[in-house]
């Protein structure tokens, strides 16, 4: 049987013909629409999985009232059934299920390639918002053309996998007096808080997987640079890639000549483009300054600006992060991106297991639930000790943010309390340089909540104050604390908390921290914090629960802050062990981490019991929630369980007499049968 024949040079007439009719001004495939997008499509990778040479179609690039321009980008295919590839959950099939690219869907897909394109514009330029337009169509019996149209809006918004706008029959939606009608149409699209939280988790492991393949080719390939050279040049780039659109240009591979001469090797024209960016967001000048020269180190050594073959060994590196992580950084995700980073980088570093301990950071689902069992909301000022990346304050953030977006009905007042939230009500600790260096970078991906983030010591050197410039001389007014101490310090950690809670006035507090502190390691350091605070509750987290990184039992301690705790007060004690995660470590494993049993709706729970108590028991019962009582003066009575109740009920004495007649009458018919044996003998 003879394989049916394409159609897609009648499609192509047909659809270039309609953007003719409408006076467009389009560009066919091997023409330039203009030099930022033509490298775009040269640098990502091709549709058939090889390096560069994307090429639309058709692409245009379009105008509204308001001047912005949207890149428009068109794929045809000839055949039926080869419009678009969803997957299960109705989206854009163009990952397998490894998160390695889907190439099959990509290729044979119009509205698949389409999006592979605009995919491409997210990654490697400062365009935030593209049109993905696929269209595919077969000859019917009677020889007529038949067609199909997907329109597609992929953006920053929905993380780059794209929502379709609408149904079309042509391409008239694009016309000069349709196009404001179809981008108010679009700005309309809203995803649901739940795609939402799919979509993170989505990206989430595919930066897991880009992470890992960074760290193997920078730990494998390049020689001589040092652990802080590694994590600075990862935050080097990034800034200098960020851009700020009409001020300040993305840096792009293209801009480092890997010269020679002084001023205009690599690491210069970087340090000229971070410098440009931290004065374009307003930071203060004392942290630009610091920011400045700690990078200033890595980027200007000798080594690393040599021109080898051409290139410079910073130019290669610089190339291999934006090429391997730009796209998830460009599109704003609001997750602990650097935290990520931080944990994959430390697996190639050959810290004694004592060290890496101290730095494990806390996965984005614990820092989530730390920032509502503290009641973290859009009006809070959250502040912690010892930062780390500062994915507590990114997670607290979120949740200020989503409160103040679900509280607050104009657009222009959400706006102003998200710049109030981060710039004034974030504020962070961290005492170790490069380390500090991740937590800033951090905050800034994330919108930028890092005015507050202080290379500073918590316990020697901090007054409470904001940190820089006209802020300086003023209170703190901390209302919320989270912290994952390192447990190297005085009493497991308990000495930061001891001292921030000494520091505020109301307020709540959740951390997270090795449970011997609330069994005598930390016994003084308690009995301080309960004169000035109240334990409201203690969780027993799963041990497995820092799996590959540490093996220490942890609890969630949760405090009232302001009222000194009395011997009357119930301390809620739940047995948090079964948290419906299930955990590997296995590095080749796609995913790590897999919900097997309610683990999101577990969460929520655990929330609620702590704030309402067992009238919350749901999937948890009271095996695993105790209302208890500790002794103030005591300090080391933090982790309690539920009471097992021995004494004997009627039926457990009913079932003993039960056991013990069934025992007698088996006894009695075997000898009986023994009996029976002799006697026939």
């Amino acid at each position: 049987m003879a394989k049916n024949q394409s159609v897609e040079p009648n499609i192509a007439d047909l659809a270039n013909g309609w953007l003719k009719s409408y006076k467009l001004d389009y560009k066919l495939q091997q023409e330039s629409l203009n030099a930022e997008i033509d490298q775009a499509l040269n640098d990502y990778f091709s549709k058939n999985g090889g390096s560069g040479g994307n090429i639309p179609d058709t692409k245009l690039l379009l105008q509204d009232k308001n001047l912005v321009n949207y890149p428009v980008l068109i794929e045809y295919k000839g055949y039926k059934d080869k419009l678009v590839k969803l997957d299960a959950d109705g989206k854009i099939d163009n990952k397998k299920k490894d998160n390695t690219p889907n190439f099959a869907n990509i290729n044979s897909y119009a509205v698949n390639g389409a999006v592979h394109y605009a995919n491409a514009i997210l990654h490697y330029t400062d365009f935030s918002d593209i049109i993905a337009i696929g269209m595919t169509g077969y000859k019917n019996a009677a020889g007529k053309l038949e067609y199909e149209i997907g329109v597609y809006y992929v953006s920053k918004s929905n993380f780059g996998i794209g929502q379709k706008v609408d149904d079309y029959t042509d391409f008239s939606f694009l016309k000069k007096s349709n196009f404001d009608e179809f981008i108010e149409k679009v700005k309309r699209l809203q995803l649901t808080q739940e795609e939402i939280e799919k979509l993170k988790e989505r990206r989430e492991h595919e930066i897991s997987i880009s992470l890992v393949k960074l760290n193997n080719d920078i730990y494998q390939n390049e020689k001589g640079l040092g652990e802080n050279d590694r994590v600075y040049l990862v935050a080097a780039s990034i800034i200098a890639t960020l851009g700020i659109p009409g001020k300040v240009a993305s840096l792009e591979k293209s801009d480092l000549k890997s010269l020679s001469e002084e001023g205009n090797r690599d690491g210069d024209i970087i340090l000229r483009k971070i410098k440009a960016f931290l004065n374009e967001k307003n930071l203060p000048q004392g942290k630009r300054n610091l920011i400045v020269r700690t990078l200033e180190n890595t980027l200007t050594t000798d080594n690393i600006n040599k021109a080898e073959n051409g290139e410079s060994q910073l130019k290669r590196v610089f190339t291999r992060i934006i090429d391997d992580l730009g796209i998830y950084y460009r599109i704003g995700l609001t997750t602990d991106f650097t935290g990520k980073l931080f944990n994959e980088m430390y697996n190639w570093l050959g810290f004694t297991m004592d060290k890496l301990n101290d730095v494990v950071l806390t996965p984005s689902y614990v820092a989530t639930l730390l920032a509502r069992l503290a009641r973290v909301n859009k009006d809070s000022y959250v502040w912690d000790f010892a930062t780390g990346s500062a994915g507590l304050l990114v997670a607290s953030m979120n949740e200020m943010l989503i409160d103040a977006k679900r509280t607050i009905k104009s657009p222009d007042d959400y706006e102003l309390k998200a710049a109030q939230i981060k710039a004034n009500q974030l504020l962070g600790l961290e005492i170790l340089p490069n380390i500090y260096m991740l937590a800033v970078l951090n905050m800034i991906l994330m919108g930028d909540g890092s005015s507050n983030i202080l290379n500073e010591d918590s316990l020697k050197t901090f007054n409470g104050n904001y940190g820089f410039d006209e802020k300086k001389d003023t209170k703190y007014p901390a209302d919320a604390f989270v912290l994952n101490p390192p447990y190297s310090a005085a009493g497991n950690g308990m000495v930061f908390v001891e001292k921030a809670l000494s520091m505020m006035n109301k307020g709540y507090a959740a951390i997270i921290i090795q449970n011997s502190a609330g069994s005598g390691k930390a016994t003084e350091y308690n009995k301080k914090i309960l004169k000035h605070s109240t334990l409201l509750a203690s969780i027993k987290m799963p041990i497995d629960l820092f799996i590959g990184k540490s093996s220490v039992q942890t609890n969630i301690y949760v405090f009232r802050v302001g009222e000194a705790h009395q011997r009357d007060d119930t301390v809620k004690f739940i047995d948090f062990s079964n948290d419906g995660y299930t955990r590997t470590n296995r590095k080749k494993a796609s995913c790590n981490l897999r919900d097997t049993d309610r683990a999101k709706e577990r969460y929520a729970e655990l929330v609620d019991l702590v704030r309402f108590g067992k009238t919350k028991l749901n999937i948890f019962t009271e095996k695993e929630y105790y209302e208890g009582k500790i002794d103030p003066e005591n300090g080391a009575d933090w982790n309690q369980t539920a009471p097992i109740d021995t004494k004997p009920t009627l039926d457990d004495f009913k079932k003993t007499v039960s056991d013990y007649l069934a025992w007698e009458v088996s006894n009695l018919l075997k000898n009986q049968s023994m009996e029976d044996d002799r006697l026939g003998k």
